[in-house]
């Protein structure tokens, strides 16, 4: 009995220590947090913008005709290619007939009257040169032939004009270009200069359009000024899939949008397929833009709270600390960070859950090739975070 006493005293005593007092287990916070950290890369990055822009025709027309009356035949459909000079509709053209006939008789009897004015103006002349007739006599003798004269032209103005209104009942493209589907049927009635029969527009190459803020237009017009600049302005198409032609720039608003403060530019593409077709979205990116000696820190390490962006450094005592920070542009899988850090500064990537400010750590430090981080497709960024590691 006292063997079991002595045991059963000798446990309390491995249990509640020499003095009697209970342990107290360690907190989870003593243990330090595992971690993967990355170091701030600073480097010069190059800068993609990106727009969603809009396809819209180079140019376009309302196809009109020059005369009135109804549409009596049409050589064309909705739709289809055509080029400049090619015969697109009719019009009824039996007045226009009529009055070309009716101008011609006109113009062919003030011609006979004019000969004759003219005839007799001759024989006045000779008759006062022999003192048979006054001198008034002849002068309104002269003022006929001029009065039939100006008959004569009036009447020749009238029948080219006769002319013209029957060469224009046939309507030609004004120039080369695709149909819209919105053209006239046969038997619309078309007022001279007010009825749209077709309307044409070029579409290639075709212009793609969006939107700038006013920074981003102060530094693709100066990196323009720049003789060595090359953009790459390329598009994604609503599939997901890339055009296969890069654009180029072809105009400027002249004024910012009082509503949006954005200026609008256009982009030219060629579109040999006529696969770009108007009203149709893209998205529109553009490359060739460097950011120098940026800061950069992976979209991964970002943390936002109460409106505030705040990232936590691993620190040299292998505690955590908190830093805002202010963002920029992102790129890739990186924002340029304006404020809050510094460039020998390690940022946690990776075992962020629950983590807080002076916690111990236990780095793992990591590249961003091991992360899957990159500017681009490229393998610049690793080049890049190599040199700033060294």
């Amino acid at each position: 009995m006292k063997k079991f006493l002595a045991a059963i005293c000798a446990a309390m005593l491995l249990m509640t220590g020499c003095g009697g007092e209970e342990t107290q287990e360690p907190s989870l916070e003593d243990y330090p947090t595992r971690v993967k950290a990355i170091k701030v890369l600073q480097t010069s990055a190059p800068l993609t913008l990106s727009y969603s822009g809009q396809v819209v025709d180079r140019d376009e027309m309302k196809v009109q005709s020059k005369v009135s009356g109804s549409v009596v035949e049409k050589y064309v459909k909705g739709g289809q290619e055509v080029v400049e000079g090619q015969r697109l509709f009719k019009i009824d053209d039996r007045q226009y007939q009529s009055a070309l006939l009716q101008a011609e008789a006109n113009l062919a009897q003030s011609q006979t009257n004019l000969a004759k004015e003219r005839v007799d103006l001759q024989r006045y002349e000779e008759l006062w040169e022999s003192n048979a007739i006054s001198e008034q006599t002849l002068t309104n003798q002269r003022a006929a032939v001029k009065s039939k004269e100006a008959e004569v032209a009036a009447n020749e103005a009238i029948l080219q004009k006769a002319e013209d209104d029957l060469a224009d009942t046939i309507v030609y493209a004004p120039m080369s270009g695709r149909l819209g589907i919105d053209d006239v049927s046969v038997g619309t009635l078309a007022t001279a200069g007010n009825t749209p029969l077709a309307t044409i527009g070029v579409v290639d190459p075709v212009f793609v359009q969006f939107a700038v803020s006013e920074q981003e237009y102060l530094r693709l017009s100066r990196k323009e000024e720049d003789p060595n600049a090359h953009f790459k302005i390329s598009l994604t198409l609503a599939d997901g899939s890339s055009y296969p032609y890069y654009g180029e720039f072809a105009e400027y608003d002249r004024t910012l949008g009082n509503d949006t403060g954005t200026l609008t530019i256009r982009t030219l593409f060629k579109n040999p397929n006529g696969l770009l077709v108007p009203g149709m979205y893209a998205r529109v990116e553009i490359d060739g833009l460097m950011i120098p000696n940026a800061m950069l820190v992976p979209e991964r390490a970002l943390q936002q709270l109460l409106g505030e962006t705040l990232v936590i450094v691993a620190q040299s005592d292998n505690k955590s600390a908190v830093r805002k920070i202010q963002l920029g542009e992102k790129i890739g899988s990186y924002y340029v960070v304006k404020s809050g850090l510094k460039a020998d500064d390690w940022v946690i990537v990776e075992g962020l859950t629950n983590l807080r400010d002076g916690m111990p750590l236990e780095v793992t430090q990591v590249t961003a090739r091991e992360m899957g981080f990159s500017f681009t497709p490229s393998e610049k960024i690793f080049d890049a975070e190599k040199n700033a590691t060294k």
